[in-house]
């Protein structure tokens, strides 16, 4: 049985840095599509940041809010998953879950039933 444990949340200026992580048990992280969703009160829960498996590539998708901000990455060794946040804004407030899926395909990347498996969240707070 996979499961994801998620770290690294907290609380942090705007404009500021943030990396939260996610640790895999029960199955090798490069054979899994790892993604990162977050969802803020009263809002659905919306797709971050995906990095595909090893076998079919392992390239990386963003959701449009988070572009050229965010770098989601995998440690093989290590066996996580990590998003690196920056210039952080108060908009990115939230609960930031970890999603695997070992049968992930590129026109699903975004879609929440893809992921068999789920952290419990890490909050992030974003404000001076």
């Amino acid at each position: 049985q996979v499961q994801l444990v998620e770290s690294g949340g907290g609380l942090v200026q705007p404009g500021n840095s943030l990396r939260v992580s996610c640790a895999v048990s029960g199955g090798a992280v490069r054979n899994y599509g790892l993604a990162w969703f977050r969802q803020a009160p009263g809002k659905e829960r919306e797709f971050v940041a995906v990095i595909r498996r090893s076998g079919t590539g392992g390239r990386t998708y963003y959701g449009d809010s988070v572009k050229g901000r965010f770098t989601i990455s995998r440690d093989n060794v290590q066996n996580m998953v990590h998003l690196q946040m920056n210039s952080l804004l108060p908009e990115d407030t939230a609960v930031y879950y970890c999603a695997a899926s070992s049968t992930l395909i590129l026109s699903s990347v975004g879609v929440q039933n893809s992921y068999a498996y789920w952290g419990q969240g890490t909050q992030v707070t974003v404000s001076s």
